[in-house]
């Protein structure tokens, strides 16, 4: 019977000029069981959403794989979760059709096969590789050890040479993402009620991102990592890197403008506002980055694709070798160590750059796009006329 439906489903999207991936088939298949049993209504977007919809097409399951947080409350309370023969795990099925999207909608399409490269074993060599290209660059000019003086890093590397090493860096990461993230919108918005973007339907979305309010498990206490306890783990620490990470990229901001607008030259010290926010933001970054590893390292199989943990742990440890190469040069400012702990950290930082559009960054972005059509979705009229928003 599952058999029949597959190839019905398999058909009908031909039929349409789509064509439909082995994880896709699963998760529709996975849906429509899930939605006769509907005891997970209230955990999360997904189950909502799901009970909007009779049939679910290729858009139908991008769009929710992307609103699914893999908190593993639905495995959990599952009945008909494995070793029941119906075999559903909605955490683990959503996992492998998100790994999918990010490689189908990369900016450009040929470089879409990175996702399944960037592991943490090629994260950690780039930001190597690009932190010896520095230090042999500098120390064949005899600078890579000793005291730099009152020009700070910009002593070793000129202001004007780093802007140009990584303003066309992030504007090709910007516009990359942009352009996978807009072709996803306009592939799921017929899907999600085809409705204009609203301003409440923005605000909500836009709260929901900022709490992490799908971590909670549905009802406030925590999702799972390893075993059937709840815990709000995960949520503390994505908030700690999440927040770091923003108050880094403030930071950085901050001294543009001191820098441009009022001929304020770094470097700065405290209680210098980018200083202030880089340090906050730095070891927000650490501890997250920190508990992120280990949580990644012993979470239950079940609860995801073991394909991207590869690429998962290779975006913490850049993450994490970005922050703690960061504030090691702060405290190795005016010693000796300055010009080879700034080599070592800018090694991080490109190689944090170059892999953001092609790893686990791009999760986010993603995300954050299926909660603002959720956010319009469940505006509209229900278009079967069943179940809850």
């Amino acid at each position: 019977m599952q058999a029949l439906e597959a190839l019905t489903r398999d058909a009908r999207a031909l039929a349409n000029g789509e064509v439909v991936t082995a994880p896709e088939a699963e998760v529709a298949r996975q849906m429509t069981i899930c939605n006769a049993c509907r005891y997970c209504e209230g955990f999360c977007a997904v189950f909502p959403a799901m009970t909007r919809r009779l049939e679910f097409g290729k858009a139908d399951v991008h769009f929710l794989a992307n609103l699914c947080h893999n908190c593993g409350a639905c495995l959990h309370a599952c009945q008909y979760a494995p070793p029941h023969e119906f075999a559903i795990n909605v955490p683990q099925a959503m996992a492998q059709v998100r790994g999918q999207t990010y490689a189908d909608y990369a900016w450009p399409p040929a470089l879409g096969k990175l996702y399944q490269r960037n592991g943490l074993t090629l994260s950690v060599a780039l930001a190597a590789a690009l932190a010896l290209f520095l230090v042999l660059a500098v120390a064949t000019q005899g600078r890579l050890w000793g005291a730099v003086g009152a020009g700070g890093f910009y002593a070793i590397f000129p202001h004007n040479l780093l802007v140009g090493l990584f303003a066309p860096v992030f504007l090709f990461v910007v516009f990359a993402l942009g352009m996978g993230v807009r072709r996803f919108w306009r592939d799921v918005s017929p899907a999600t009620s085809g409705a204009p973007l609203s301003l409440p339907a923005s605000a909500e979305a836009t709260h929901d991102v900022l709490r992490l309010k799908y971590l909670d498990g549905g009802h406030g206490d925590g999702c799972h990592n390893d075993d059937d306890a709840y815990t709000l783990s995960r949520r503390r620490f994505h908030h700690l890197t999440f927040y770091g990470f923003l108050l880094c990229f403030a930071a950085t901001s901050v001294a543009t403008v001191y820098h441009y607008v009022f001929g304020w030259v770094a470097p700065y010290e405290l209680p210098s506002l980018p200083k202030l926010l880089g340090a906050v933001g730095g070891l927000s970054l650490m501890v997250g980055t920190a508990g992120l590893w280990h949580l990644n390292r012993s979470r239950h199989p079940q609860h995801g694709d073991a394909k991207q943990k590869p690429m998962d742990l290779g975006f913490i440890a850049l993450l994490f070798l970005t922050s703690a190469s960061g504030l090691a040069l702060w405290l190795g400012r005016g010693s000796a160590a300055l010009p080879l702990l700034l080599c070592l950290h800018l090694g991080a930082v490109m190689a944090l750059f170059a892999t953001l559009p092609y790893g686990k960054f791009a999760h986010g972005v993603f995300r954050t796009a299926a909660l603002l059509r959720h956010a319009v979705e469940k505006r509209q009229p229900n278009p079967i006329g069943l179940g809850a928003d």
